[in-house]
């Protein structure tokens, strides 16, 4: 019987970091039976040696790893991937954008570390666009998709702060439910 670990935000931490034990700790029983691991939104959790432990390990037992990322979400953009923290992420990205859930995969998600100035008034007018589309969701995919006047709320102060909203379950859930993937490789998975 195979099982799979998945986790948003620190869950999406966590389920990595499930998987790493297991495999420091050799627990070849149990990683035989690891499906994948799938992060949705997930901070970076190691530096690159460690990445490569987990890609070899991940090779050998056919486990695959799929990290998504929405649009504008500040959380898988840390800690900074720079020279003195050395946080890394060590595989592909399932990267949707916000205009109808669009995905393909990347080596890395578009500005990597979030804080630009270049990217400032693109992320703002993204921002206004998930808020407008907050209200005409329903009406487009059906009632299903309603979002509550809390995560409108939400998406109103993310004008201000946009990786802040972005960062929802309810947009990582739209994205399973709408958002067609477009490979740029045959194989995009460490298995």
């Amino acid at each position: 019987m195979k099982f799979i670990v998945t986790g948003h935000s620190l869950g999406g931490a966590l389920a990595i970091l499930f998987a790493s034990v297991l495999a420091i700790h050799e627990e070849a029983w149990l990683l035989e039976r690891l499906e994948g691991v799938y992060a949705f939104g997930q901070p970076r959790v190691g530096d690159e040696p460690f990445g490569e432990f987990m890609k070899q390990r991940f090779k050998t037992y056919k486990v695959n790893y799929l990290r998504y990322v929405y649009s504008n979400d500040i959380v898988p953009r840390l800690p900074a991937d720079d020279k003195s923290l050395m946080f890394k992420h060590f595989s592909p990205c399932l990267f949707f954008g916000s205009w109808l859930y669009r995905g393909k995969v990347l080596e890395e998600e578009p500005n990597k570390n979030y804080f630009s100035p270049l990217w400032a008034i693109p992320k703002v007018l993204n921002a206004v666009w998930e808020l407008i589309r907050g209200f005409i969701i329903p009406y487009i995919e059906g009632p299903t998709y309603t979002e509550s006047w809390v995560l409108k709320l939400v998406r109103l102060f993310g004008i201000a702060v946009p990786g802040i909203p972005a960062h929802c379950p309810q947009d990582y859930v739209n994205l399973t439910r709408l958002g067609p993937v477009t490979y740029l490789e045959d194989d995009y998975r460490l298995a």
